[in-house]
Protein backbone atom coordinates (compact mmCIF):
# COMPACT_ATOMS: atom_id res chain seq x y z
CA UNK A 1 0.00 0.00 0.00
CA UNK A 2 2.93 2.16 1.10
CA UNK A 3 3.82 2.15 -2.96
CA UNK A 4 0.57 2.61 -4.50
CA UNK A 5 0.55 5.71 -1.88
CA UNK A 6 4.07 6.79 -3.01
CA UNK A 7 2.77 6.29 -6.83
CA UNK A 8 0.05 8.36 -6.63
CA UNK A 9 1.29 11.06 -5.01
CA UNK A 10 4.12 11.39 -7.73
CA UNK A 11 1.50 10.81 -10.44
CA UNK A 12 -0.74 13.78 -8.87
CA UNK A 13 2.35 16.70 -8.61
CA UNK A 14 2.94 15.94 -12.43
CA UNK A 15 -0.51 16.64 -13.90
CA UNK A 16 0.32 19.88 -15.08
CA UNK A 17 1.76 17.59 -17.72
CA UNK A 18 -0.95 15.61 -18.95
CA UNK A 19 -2.02 18.10 -21.81
CA UNK A 20 1.45 17.83 -23.22
CA UNK A 21 0.89 14.25 -23.45
CA UNK A 22 -2.56 14.20 -25.07
CA UNK A 23 -1.75 16.82 -27.43
CA UNK A 24 1.00 15.11 -28.99
CA UNK A 25 -0.56 11.76 -28.99
CA UNK A 26 -3.43 12.98 -30.87
CA UNK A 27 -1.50 13.59 -33.83
CA UNK A 28 0.29 10.51 -33.69
CA UNK A 29 -1.95 8.22 -35.55
CA UNK A 30 -1.70 11.13 -39.03
CA UNK A 31 1.89 11.57 -38.83
CA UNK A 32 2.43 7.90 -38.49
CA UNK A 33 0.41 7.11 -41.86
CA UNK A 34 2.70 9.61 -43.49
CA UNK A 35 5.76 8.08 -42.12
CA UNK A 36 5.01 4.93 -43.22
CA UNK A 37 3.73 5.63 -46.76
CA UNK A 38 7.45 7.38 -46.89
CA UNK A 39 9.81 4.82 -45.58
CA UNK A 40 8.27 2.10 -47.38
CA UNK A 41 8.97 3.92 -50.49
CA UNK A 42 11.86 4.02 -49.86
CA UNK A 43 12.70 1.06 -48.12
CA UNK A 44 10.81 -1.53 -50.68
CA UNK A 45 13.30 0.62 -53.80
CA UNK A 46 16.02 -0.32 -52.09
CA UNK A 47 14.99 -3.75 -50.86
CA UNK A 48 14.20 -4.48 -54.73
CA UNK A 49 17.32 -5.05 -56.19
CA UNK A 50 19.34 -7.18 -52.73
CA UNK A 51 15.85 -9.47 -52.48
CA UNK A 52 16.43 -10.29 -56.37
CA UNK A 53 20.28 -10.78 -55.51
CA UNK A 54 19.35 -12.87 -52.93
CA UNK A 55 17.02 -15.24 -54.97
CA UNK A 56 19.48 -15.58 -57.41
CA UNK A 57 22.25 -16.25 -55.08
CA UNK A 58 19.92 -19.28 -53.51
CA UNK A 59 18.95 -20.27 -56.75
CA UNK A 60 21.31 -22.74 -57.47
CA UNK A 61 20.36 -24.76 -54.25
CA UNK A 62 16.66 -24.45 -53.96
CA UNK A 63 15.14 -24.51 -57.29
CA UNK A 64 15.66 -26.81 -60.73
CA UNK A 65 16.13 -24.45 -63.93
CA UNK A 66 12.78 -24.77 -65.88
CA UNK A 67 10.25 -22.38 -66.85
CA UNK A 68 7.83 -23.62 -64.28
CA UNK A 69 10.17 -23.05 -61.31
CA UNK A 70 11.02 -19.91 -62.90
CA UNK A 71 7.64 -18.92 -61.92
CA UNK A 72 7.65 -19.92 -58.57
CA UNK A 73 11.23 -18.19 -58.02
CA UNK A 74 9.27 -14.57 -59.30
CA UNK A 75 6.13 -15.18 -56.95
CA UNK A 76 8.37 -16.11 -54.35
CA UNK A 77 10.54 -12.85 -54.57
CA UNK A 78 7.17 -11.03 -54.60
CA UNK A 79 6.29 -12.32 -51.31
CA UNK A 80 9.32 -11.58 -50.18
CA UNK A 81 9.12 -7.97 -50.77
CA UNK A 82 5.44 -7.78 -49.84
CA UNK A 83 4.61 -9.90 -47.28
CA UNK A 84 6.81 -8.59 -44.50
CA UNK A 85 5.78 -7.03 -41.28
CA UNK A 86 5.65 -3.43 -41.15
CA UNK A 87 7.61 -2.36 -37.80
CA UNK A 88 6.24 1.23 -35.75
CA UNK A 89 7.48 2.00 -32.51
CA UNK A 90 6.52 5.25 -31.00
CA UNK A 91 7.78 6.58 -27.08
CA UNK A 92 6.52 9.79 -26.05
CA UNK A 93 8.55 10.43 -22.80
CA UNK A 94 8.97 13.78 -20.03
CA UNK A 95 11.54 13.29 -17.99
CA UNK A 96 12.89 15.47 -15.23
CA UNK A 97 16.63 15.49 -13.46
CA UNK A 98 17.53 17.60 -10.47
CA UNK A 99 21.56 17.32 -9.83
CA UNK A 100 22.95 19.42 -6.89
CA UNK A 101 26.77 18.84 -8.39
CA UNK A 102 26.25 21.93 -10.31
CA UNK A 103 24.49 24.18 -8.98
CA UNK A 104 24.94 26.73 -11.70
CA UNK A 105 22.45 24.69 -13.83
CA UNK A 106 19.17 24.74 -14.01
CA UNK A 107 16.79 21.49 -13.27
CA UNK A 108 16.73 19.72 -16.92
CA UNK A 109 13.17 19.50 -18.45
CA UNK A 110 12.73 17.07 -21.47
CA UNK A 111 10.01 15.74 -23.51
CA UNK A 112 11.21 13.83 -25.97
CA UNK A 113 9.51 11.61 -28.75
CA UNK A 114 11.11 8.49 -30.55
CA UNK A 115 9.58 7.43 -33.78
CA UNK A 116 10.91 4.44 -35.04
CA UNK A 117 9.67 3.08 -38.88
CA UNK A 118 11.02 -0.11 -40.30
CA UNK A 119 10.34 -3.13 -42.86
CA UNK A 120 11.19 -6.69 -42.41
CA UNK A 121 10.40 -9.19 -45.44
CA UNK A 122 8.93 -12.69 -45.41
CA UNK A 123 11.51 -15.32 -45.27
CA UNK A 124 12.93 -16.08 -48.56
CA UNK A 125 14.89 -19.72 -48.37
CA UNK A 126 15.98 -18.84 -44.72
CA UNK A 127 16.95 -15.25 -45.71
CA UNK A 128 14.99 -12.08 -44.56
CA UNK A 129 16.19 -8.13 -44.73
CA UNK A 130 14.93 -5.77 -42.52
CA UNK A 131 15.18 -2.27 -42.98
CA UNK A 132 14.45 0.64 -39.94
CA UNK A 133 14.54 4.39 -39.50
CA UNK A 134 14.49 6.15 -36.20
CA UNK A 135 13.92 9.61 -35.34
CA UNK A 136 14.23 11.40 -32.02
CA UNK A 137 12.85 14.61 -31.46
CA UNK A 138 12.22 17.65 -28.17
CA UNK A 139 9.67 18.62 -28.13
CA UNK A 140 10.65 20.44 -24.65
CA UNK A 141 14.33 20.93 -24.64
CA UNK A 142 15.37 22.35 -21.54
CA UNK A 143 18.11 20.26 -21.03
CA UNK A 144 21.99 19.56 -22.13
CA UNK A 145 23.41 18.34 -24.61
CA UNK A 146 21.03 20.46 -26.47
CA UNK A 147 21.23 23.35 -23.95
CA UNK A 148 24.50 23.26 -21.54
CA UNK A 149 22.71 25.57 -18.94
CA UNK A 150 20.72 22.64 -18.05
CA UNK A 151 21.58 19.28 -16.13
CA UNK A 152 21.95 16.56 -18.41
CA UNK A 153 19.26 14.18 -20.01
CA UNK A 154 21.21 11.69 -22.49
CA UNK A 155 18.47 11.74 -25.56
CA UNK A 156 19.45 14.29 -28.29
CA UNK A 157 17.79 15.37 -31.51
CA UNK A 158 18.55 12.28 -34.01
CA UNK A 159 17.84 11.23 -37.13
CA UNK A 160 19.23 7.88 -38.41
CA UNK A 161 19.04 4.29 -39.44
CA UNK A 162 18.74 2.55 -36.48
CA UNK A 163 18.71 -0.96 -38.13
CA UNK A 164 19.71 -2.14 -41.62
CA UNK A 165 20.53 -5.84 -41.46
CA UNK A 166 20.37 -9.65 -43.47
CA UNK A 167 19.44 -12.82 -41.48
CA UNK A 168 19.35 -16.04 -42.12
CA UNK A 169 18.22 -19.19 -39.89
CA UNK A 170 18.25 -22.89 -41.07
CA UNK A 171 17.81 -26.05 -38.48
CA UNK A 172 19.41 -24.25 -35.35
CA UNK A 173 21.75 -22.20 -37.55
CA UNK A 174 21.39 -18.29 -37.23
CA UNK A 175 23.64 -15.51 -38.76
CA UNK A 176 22.37 -11.25 -39.15
CA UNK A 177 24.85 -9.49 -40.75
CA UNK A 178 24.72 -5.61 -40.71
CA UNK A 179 23.65 -2.56 -38.61
CA UNK A 180 21.72 -5.00 -35.49
CA UNK A 181 20.60 -5.02 -32.33
CA UNK A 182 22.58 -6.91 -29.81
CA UNK A 183 21.87 -8.35 -26.54
CA UNK A 184 23.63 -11.37 -25.08
CA UNK A 185 22.46 -12.43 -21.46
CA UNK A 186 21.59 -10.08 -19.20
CA UNK A 187 22.78 -7.47 -20.83
CA UNK A 188 25.10 -6.54 -18.06
CA UNK A 189 28.25 -6.59 -20.43
CA UNK A 190 26.85 -6.52 -23.81
CA UNK A 191 23.51 -4.84 -24.45
CA UNK A 192 21.31 -1.91 -26.54
CA UNK A 193 20.49 0.10 -23.61
CA UNK A 194 16.92 1.07 -25.31
CA UNK A 195 16.13 2.96 -21.91
CA UNK A 196 17.24 5.97 -23.78
CA UNK A 197 15.33 7.22 -26.53
CA UNK A 198 18.79 6.52 -28.93
CA UNK A 199 19.71 2.67 -28.28
CA UNK A 200 22.86 1.31 -29.22
CA UNK A 201 23.25 -0.61 -32.11
CA UNK A 202 26.59 -2.31 -33.97
CA UNK A 203 27.57 -2.65 -37.24
CA UNK A 204 28.59 -6.72 -37.09
CA UNK A 205 28.39 -9.98 -38.12
CA UNK A 206 26.99 -12.42 -35.97
CA UNK A 207 26.58 -16.19 -36.48
CA UNK A 208 25.31 -18.47 -33.76
CA UNK A 209 23.74 -22.10 -33.24
CA UNK A 210 21.76 -23.84 -31.20
CA UNK A 211 21.20 -27.98 -29.94
CA UNK A 212 19.90 -29.95 -27.45
CA UNK A 213 20.30 -27.08 -24.80
CA UNK A 214 23.51 -25.88 -26.31
CA UNK A 215 23.81 -22.16 -27.34
CA UNK A 216 27.15 -20.88 -29.59
CA UNK A 217 27.32 -17.26 -30.49
CA UNK A 218 30.11 -15.43 -32.31
CA UNK A 219 29.62 -11.79 -33.19
CA UNK A 220 32.51 -9.62 -34.51
CA UNK A 221 31.72 -5.43 -34.24
CA UNK A 222 33.19 -3.26 -36.98
CA UNK A 223 31.03 -0.09 -35.54
CA UNK A 224 29.56 1.09 -32.25
CA UNK A 225 26.64 3.40 -32.69
CA UNK A 226 25.97 4.77 -29.36
CA UNK A 227 22.99 6.75 -27.55
CA UNK A 228 24.53 9.94 -28.17
CA UNK A 229 24.56 9.42 -32.18
CA UNK A 230 28.32 8.87 -32.65
CA UNK A 231 30.02 6.06 -34.01
CA UNK A 232 32.83 4.63 -33.17
CA UNK A 233 35.43 2.04 -34.86
CA UNK A 234 36.02 -1.38 -33.46
CA UNK A 235 37.35 -4.66 -33.64
CA UNK A 236 35.93 -6.50 -31.16
CA UNK A 237 35.47 -10.34 -30.98
CA UNK A 238 32.71 -12.07 -28.68
CA UNK A 239 32.40 -15.49 -28.38
CA UNK A 240 29.69 -16.74 -25.39
CA UNK A 241 28.47 -20.12 -24.97
CA UNK A 242 25.70 -21.64 -22.50
CA UNK A 243 23.56 -24.91 -21.46
CA UNK A 244 20.68 -25.09 -20.16
CA UNK A 245 20.08 -28.38 -19.78
CA UNK A 246 21.15 -28.86 -16.17
CA UNK A 247 18.50 -29.19 -13.28
CA UNK A 248 20.49 -26.54 -11.52
CA UNK A 249 20.11 -24.24 -14.25
CA UNK A 250 21.24 -22.20 -17.31
CA UNK A 251 25.66 -21.70 -16.86
CA UNK A 252 27.63 -19.95 -19.14
CA UNK A 253 30.92 -19.06 -20.17
CA UNK A 254 31.77 -16.01 -22.77
CA UNK A 255 35.28 -14.06 -23.60
CA UNK A 256 34.37 -10.48 -25.08
CA UNK A 257 37.83 -9.21 -26.77
CA UNK A 258 37.16 -5.54 -27.23
CA UNK A 259 39.79 -3.48 -29.82
CA UNK A 260 38.88 0.21 -29.77
CA UNK A 261 40.54 3.18 -28.95
CA UNK A 262 38.06 5.53 -28.47
CA UNK A 263 35.34 6.91 -25.57
CA UNK A 264 32.18 4.95 -25.26
CA UNK A 265 30.03 7.89 -24.04
CA UNK A 266 31.92 9.40 -21.57
CA UNK A 267 31.74 5.88 -19.84
CA UNK A 268 35.47 4.90 -19.57
CA UNK A 269 38.51 5.74 -21.99
CA UNK A 270 40.17 2.44 -21.12
CA UNK A 271 37.90 1.09 -23.77
CA UNK A 272 40.45 -1.78 -25.03
CA UNK A 273 40.06 -4.79 -22.75
CA UNK A 274 39.62 -8.35 -22.43
CA UNK A 275 36.77 -9.81 -20.57
CA UNK A 276 36.69 -13.70 -19.09
CA UNK A 277 33.63 -15.05 -16.95
CA UNK A 278 30.89 -17.54 -16.51
CA UNK A 279 27.27 -17.81 -14.48
CA UNK A 280 24.66 -19.99 -12.87
CA UNK A 281 21.53 -18.39 -13.83
CA UNK A 282 18.87 -20.97 -11.70
CA UNK A 283 15.27 -21.76 -10.31
CA UNK A 284 13.99 -23.84 -7.93
CA UNK A 285 10.03 -24.30 -7.82
CA UNK A 286 7.97 -25.61 -5.62
CA UNK A 287 4.31 -25.96 -5.33
CA UNK A 288 3.53 -22.54 -3.42
CA UNK A 289 7.14 -20.35 -4.22
CA UNK A 290 10.00 -20.92 -6.54
CA UNK A 291 13.28 -19.55 -5.33
CA UNK A 292 15.42 -17.90 -7.96
CA UNK A 293 19.86 -17.55 -8.11
CA UNK A 294 22.70 -15.93 -10.29
CA UNK A 295 26.29 -15.99 -9.02
CA UNK A 296 28.59 -14.62 -11.71
CA UNK A 297 32.43 -14.14 -11.95
CA UNK A 298 34.48 -12.28 -14.64
CA UNK A 299 37.94 -10.82 -14.53
CA UNK A 300 38.98 -8.20 -16.82
CA UNK A 301 42.40 -7.37 -18.62
CA UNK A 302 43.66 -4.52 -20.03
CA UNK A 303 47.00 -2.20 -21.00
CA UNK A 304 47.26 0.59 -18.26
CA UNK A 305 49.66 3.20 -19.86
CA UNK A 306 53.26 1.84 -18.98
CA UNK A 307 51.87 -0.47 -15.83
CA UNK A 308 51.43 -3.13 -18.85
CA UNK A 309 48.64 -5.76 -18.30
CA UNK A 310 46.35 -4.99 -15.78
CA UNK A 311 43.31 -7.32 -14.51
CA UNK A 312 40.61 -6.13 -13.05
CA UNK A 313 37.14 -8.13 -11.39
CA UNK A 314 34.04 -8.54 -11.29
CA UNK A 315 31.48 -10.80 -9.11
CA UNK A 316 27.72 -11.00 -9.06
CA UNK A 317 25.59 -13.01 -5.84
CA UNK A 318 21.77 -12.93 -6.37
CA UNK A 319 18.94 -14.37 -4.87
CA UNK A 320 15.10 -14.28 -5.16
CA UNK A 321 12.10 -15.74 -3.99
CA UNK A 322 8.64 -15.47 -5.64
CA UNK A 323 5.60 -16.18 -3.43
CA UNK A 324 2.19 -15.31 -3.88
CA UNK A 325 2.64 -13.01 -6.55
CA UNK A 326 5.58 -10.93 -5.30
CA UNK A 327 9.06 -11.15 -6.12
CA UNK A 328 12.03 -10.06 -3.81
CA UNK A 329 15.08 -10.33 -4.91
CA UNK A 330 18.92 -9.17 -2.09
CA UNK A 331 21.91 -9.38 -4.68
CA UNK A 332 25.52 -8.07 -4.30
CA UNK A 333 27.49 -6.59 -7.45
CA UNK A 334 30.84 -5.55 -7.36
CA UNK A 335 33.43 -4.08 -9.72
CA UNK A 336 36.62 -3.77 -8.81
CA UNK A 337 40.37 -2.03 -9.86
CA UNK A 338 43.51 -3.54 -9.66
CA UNK A 339 45.19 -4.69 -6.64
CA UNK A 340 48.35 -2.48 -5.49
CA UNK A 341 47.82 0.30 -7.67
CA UNK A 342 46.68 3.59 -5.99
CA UNK A 343 43.58 5.59 -7.00
CA UNK A 344 44.87 7.59 -9.28
CA UNK A 345 46.73 5.64 -11.31
CA UNK A 346 44.13 2.56 -12.35
CA UNK A 347 40.71 1.99 -13.67
CA UNK A 348 37.73 -0.90 -12.31
CA UNK A 349 36.61 -2.76 -14.03
CA UNK A 350 34.28 -1.07 -17.01
CA UNK A 351 31.19 -2.52 -18.94
CA UNK A 352 30.91 0.05 -21.64
CA UNK A 353 28.76 -1.96 -24.28
CA UNK A 354 26.69 -2.79 -21.45
CA UNK A 355 23.01 -1.68 -20.84
CA UNK A 356 24.15 0.19 -17.42
CA UNK A 357 21.04 1.77 -16.76
CA UNK A 358 19.57 -1.56 -15.41
CA UNK A 359 22.67 -1.67 -12.58
CA UNK A 360 23.18 0.63 -10.15
CA UNK A 361 20.36 2.23 -9.46
CA UNK A 362 18.04 4.55 -12.05
CA UNK A 363 19.67 7.91 -11.27
CA UNK A 364 22.75 6.37 -13.23
CA UNK A 365 25.04 8.36 -10.83
CA UNK A 366 27.26 6.15 -10.37
CA UNK A 367 27.76 4.07 -13.55
CA UNK A 368 31.56 5.10 -13.93
CA UNK A 369 32.99 5.63 -10.40
CA UNK A 370 36.34 5.41 -11.88
CA UNK A 371 39.31 3.76 -10.22
CA UNK A 372 38.39 2.25 -6.67
CA UNK A 373 35.34 0.19 -8.01
CA UNK A 374 31.84 -0.07 -6.46
CA UNK A 375 30.05 -2.26 -4.21
CA UNK A 376 26.25 -2.56 -4.92
CA UNK A 377 23.95 -4.16 -2.05
CA UNK A 378 20.12 -4.39 -2.90
CA UNK A 379 16.82 -5.32 -2.56
CA UNK A 380 14.22 -5.16 -5.01
CA UNK A 381 10.20 -5.98 -4.79
CA UNK A 382 8.08 -6.52 -7.79
CA UNK A 383 4.76 -7.61 -8.42
CA UNK A 384 1.56 -6.75 -10.08
CA UNK A 385 -1.71 -4.88 -8.49
CA UNK A 386 -3.96 -5.77 -11.60
CA UNK A 387 -2.68 -4.57 -14.52
CA UNK A 388 -0.09 -2.10 -13.57
CA UNK A 389 3.63 -3.24 -12.52
CA UNK A 390 5.58 -2.30 -9.57
CA UNK A 391 8.99 -2.30 -8.89
CA UNK A 392 10.90 -1.09 -5.86
CA UNK A 393 14.57 -1.27 -5.33
CA UNK A 394 17.15 0.04 -2.74
CA UNK A 395 20.91 0.37 -3.22
CA UNK A 396 23.15 0.52 -0.48
CA UNK A 397 26.40 2.05 -2.38
CA UNK A 398 30.40 1.24 -0.65
CA UNK A 399 34.11 2.00 -2.62
CA UNK A 400 34.93 -1.30 -3.22
CA UNK A 401 39.00 -0.47 -2.16
CA UNK A 402 37.95 0.78 1.28
CA UNK A 403 34.12 0.34 1.81
CA UNK A 404 33.80 3.69 2.14
CA UNK A 405 29.83 4.71 1.43
CA UNK A 406 29.32 6.30 -1.06
CA UNK A 407 25.36 6.93 -0.71
CA UNK A 408 22.00 5.36 -1.21
CA UNK A 409 19.47 5.16 -3.71
CA UNK A 410 15.33 4.74 -4.24
CA UNK A 411 13.87 3.26 -7.69
CA UNK A 412 10.11 3.35 -8.06
CA UNK A 413 8.36 2.33 -10.88
CA UNK A 414 5.08 1.71 -12.54
CA UNK A 415 4.17 0.30 -15.72
CA UNK A 416 0.75 -0.87 -17.29
CA UNK A 417 -0.08 -2.83 -20.63
CA UNK A 418 -2.74 -0.56 -21.67
CA UNK A 419 -3.72 -2.76 -24.35
CA UNK A 420 -1.76 -5.21 -27.01
CA UNK A 421 -0.34 -1.90 -28.50
CA UNK A 422 -0.06 0.88 -26.10
CA UNK A 423 1.99 1.10 -22.71
CA UNK A 424 2.37 3.82 -19.99
CA UNK A 425 4.00 4.23 -16.93
CA UNK A 426 6.27 6.52 -14.47
CA UNK A 427 9.82 6.18 -12.47
CA UNK A 428 11.41 7.82 -10.48
CA UNK A 429 14.93 7.79 -8.75
CA UNK A 430 16.49 9.22 -6.12
CA UNK A 431 20.00 9.10 -5.02
CA UNK A 432 21.30 10.45 -1.51
CA UNK A 433 25.34 11.46 -1.34
CA UNK A 434 27.34 10.10 1.45
CA UNK A 435 29.77 12.52 3.12
CA UNK A 436 32.87 11.32 1.56
CA UNK A 437 30.84 11.45 -2.21
CA UNK A 438 31.09 15.14 -1.23
CA UNK A 439 33.33 17.08 -3.34
CA UNK A 440 34.91 20.32 -2.07
CA UNK A 441 34.98 23.56 -3.61
CA UNK A 442 38.02 23.31 -6.20
CA UNK A 443 38.78 27.51 -6.92
CA UNK A 444 41.11 26.38 -9.97
CA UNK A 445 37.76 25.57 -11.65
CA UNK A 446 36.28 28.47 -12.97
CA UNK A 447 33.13 27.74 -15.31
CA UNK A 448 31.59 25.47 -12.25
CA UNK A 449 30.20 25.94 -9.01
CA UNK A 450 30.32 23.53 -6.45
CA UNK A 451 28.70 25.52 -4.00
CA UNK A 452 26.58 22.93 -1.63
CA UNK A 453 28.69 20.10 -2.55
CA UNK A 454 26.37 17.49 -3.13
CA UNK A 455 25.57 14.85 -5.63
CA UNK A 456 22.16 14.65 -4.50
CA UNK A 457 20.09 13.70 -7.90
CA UNK A 458 16.19 13.33 -8.13
CA UNK A 459 15.01 11.86 -12.05
CA UNK A 460 11.43 11.61 -12.61
CA UNK A 461 10.06 10.16 -16.24
CA UNK A 462 6.32 9.84 -17.41
CA UNK A 463 6.27 7.74 -20.92
CA UNK A 464 3.58 6.43 -23.35
CA UNK A 465 4.43 3.77 -25.71
CA UNK A 466 2.95 2.44 -29.24
CA UNK A 467 4.00 -0.31 -30.88
CA UNK A 468 2.60 -2.42 -33.66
Amino acid sequence: MWLLNTFAGIAYKKTQYAASFIKIISIRNAWMNVMKRSLLKTYKASLLSVAVSAAFLSSNNVYAANAGDVADQAGNVKDFLTAGEVLADFRLRYEENSDEFISQRKNATALTLRSRIGYETASLAGFKLLLEGEDITAVVDDYSPENNDFDPVLDPEATEWNRVQLSYENQGFSAVLGRQRIELDNERFIGNNDWRQNERTFDAARVGYEIDGWNLQYIYIDQVNTQLSSELDADDHLFNISYSGLALGKVAAYAYSLNGEEEIDNSNSVYSSDTYGAYLDGKNDSDSMSFTYRFEYAVQTFEYNDRGDVDTDYVLAEAGLLFSGVTTKVGFEGTYGPDGFDQNNSVAFATPYGSNHEFNGWSDKLNYVGNDGLEDVYISVSGYAGPVKLIAVYHDYDYADDNTSLGRELNLMAEAQVNDNVTAGLKYAGFSTAEAYKIEGDPDVEDLNFEDASRDTNKFWLWVGVQF
